[in-house]
């Protein structure tokens, strides 16, 4: 019997199909960095209309542009295939933090953003990977802001009150917009 509670667990990536003879499991996975899983040591595995199943990490390895999963307790083809298209998940508390200022995606999205006078800005709704630094999506009703994820941006970020304060930039909002 898994004790966990389905809020408790991360998406982080999806099985594509079975690869080979014995139970590794082909997979895309959504994860930053493979040590994720390797970290977490416990993945569960998600066919679509049924409960999680809980499996620990082998090795994970990538290959031709996805990654290469292996589970204890998958032996054969046939394992692996009642996995085919199932989601991944990890529990929350298995992710490490790098930095004491770091905050993981799912802890930012649904933030709501306010400027240093107070004023409401929207709710960051997407979170976009740039080469520099990730953008925040942030919309309220029809408006959209794209706001960088830079320091000189964002001032603070309160995950226990569900609320970030950003900087005023030049060209950033228009204020008329939001």
């Amino acid at each position: 019997m898994i004790k966990f509670s389905t809020e408790d667990l991360l998406l982080m990536g999806k099985v594509i199909r079975p690869h080979g003879l014995e139970g590794l499991l082909r997979i895309k996975s959504y994860a930053q960095s493979e040590k994720s899983f390797l970290n977490a040591g416990v993945v569960f595995l998600k066919p679509v209309s049924e409960e999680p199943r809980e499996y620990t990490v082998l090795s994970l390895r990538p290959h031709a542009g996805v990654s290469l999963l292996k589970l204890k307790g998958l032996h054969s083809i046939e394992d692996a295939e009642k996995y085919r298209g199932a989601e991944i998940l990890i529990d929350k508390d298995s992710l490490i933090k790098k930095k004491d200022d770091e905050c993981f995606w799912y802890e930012l999205i649904g933030l709501r953003v306010y400027l240093k006078t107070g004023r409401y800005v929207g709710t960051i709704r997407h979170i976009l990977t740039t080469g520099s630094n990730d953008i925040y999506i942030v919309r309220e009703g029809n408006a959209e802001v794209l706001i960088p994820a830079i320091h000189n941006v964002i001032d603070k970020i309160d995950l226990e009150d569900k609320k970030m304060i950003i900087s005023e930039m030049e060209g950033l909002l228009d204020l008329n917009e939001v």
